[in-house]
């Protein structure tokens, strides 16, 4: 006679090899995370090279920055696909799109100012964003408040120039990106998400049931959105951190303050236009705009070049084009450079 065996102490023993699965793998992740400049030191030394040196700086830019990226995206990605399990899309797209016009993109600005992310590191979080159902308007709305405006900038910010630079920068910050997410909204412009972001919408659509799933339903469906996202956009990363890490090491801080007095009109979008193809975040580039002011730079000439630093880098464009078409990219930078000129010359009517 065959004896059954109880399907509970099989599912039970998978539930406990998933629980250790990701228990180890959080562990790893952290670890390396946060040695990210240990290991960028290592190999840094092991080419024999400086940071002093620009060609130093820029490789250790980009040995620190893609590890980053790459751990983040996948982290980020992992959590929204298991996430996604609990929520449908509907309610998904309560939370963040709100009740009335703008909630959801107050929202989601304010949860980009808590979110120490440069602009590229923000990607990952404004993809999985788009899997869950979040509306467009909102995902961009965090997309340009997280590295535009965050507490290390305002930290930095209210040491060096006082409270009221410090609160002006946090307002405006949050007033371009919650106005620039509106008015992407408006536009209804999702047909200019990329096919494989709709298509992976178009699943989110038809919601889980997530009353039945066990934990490791959920896990599976937590790498099934890393497979899916992180192998189409990491080449896109890795050349927009190279872009990035060459500008980073190689541009001249006395070129810059050059034409960025209060005499001209034309600083204003000189700096901005300068500002866009770098790459750093709003903690890296606080000492520059020190540098430049301290060169003679007028303040919110600076702070606008900043803000097209951290808001609308080349690398973050490069990364950005594996899920938006052109089009849409043309009408985020348009948008935002609009709010960010309006930041610049008020700082220079009013300080």
């Amino acid at each position: 006679m065959k004896l059954e065996t109880s399907p509970v102490p099989n599912a039970l023993n998978q539930n406990l090899r998933w629980v250790a699965g990701i228990t180890a793998a959080t562990l790893i992740w952290f670890a390396a995370y946060t040695h990210l400049t240990e290991f960028a030191d290592f190999w840094l030394g092991l080419l024999g090279l400086s940071r002093s040196t620009a060609l130093g700086e820029a490789i250790h830019f980009f040995l620190f920055d893609t590890p980053k990226v790459m751990l983040l995206l996948t982290g980020i990605v992992f959590v929204m696909g298991i996430i996604q399990t609990f929520f449908a899309p509907e309610r998904t797209r309560a939370l963040l799109s709100g009740k009335r016009m703008g909630i959801g993109n107050i929202l989601a600005a304010s949860l980009g100012i808590v979110t120490p992310f440069c602009s590229c590191s923000a990607v990952p979080l404004f993809i999985g964003f788009l899997s869950a159902g979040v509306p467009l308007g909102v995902t961009f709305s965090f997309l340009i408040s997280a590295p535009m405006v965050n507490e290390v900038a305002l930290a930095l910010l209210f040491g060096m120039f006082g409270w009221k630079v410090a609160a002006l920068y946090l307002g405006l910050g949050l007033l371009v990106a919650i106005v620039s997410g509106l008015v992407i909204g408006q536009l209804k412009m999702e047909r200019y998400l990329e096919d494989w972001v709709k298509a992976i919408q178009a699943r989110a659509d038809q919601g889980y049931e997530s009353s039945s799933m066990t934990w490791v339903e959920r896990g599976e469906a937590g790498l099934s959105h890393i497979r899916e996202i992180v192998a189409k956009v990491w080449p896109y990363i890795v050349a927009g951190i190279a872009l990035g890490a060459g500008i980073h090491g190689y541009v001249p801080e006395d070129f810059m303050a050059s034409f960025m007095g209060r005499d001209v009109w034309w600083a204003v979008p000189a700096a901005v236009a300068l500002g866009v193809p770098m790459y750093t975040n709003a903690a890296g580039i606080i000492p520059i705009v020190e540098a430049l002011i301290g060169k003679g730079a007028a303040l919110g000439t600076v702070l606008a070049f900043m803000m097209s630093v951290i808001a609308l880098s080349a690398p973050e464009m490069i990364i950005l084009r594996k899920a938006l078409k052109p089009q849409l990219i043309a009408t985020f930078a348009g948008v935002v450079a609009l709010g960010i000129l309006m930041v610049g010359y008020v700082f220079n009517a009013l300080l």
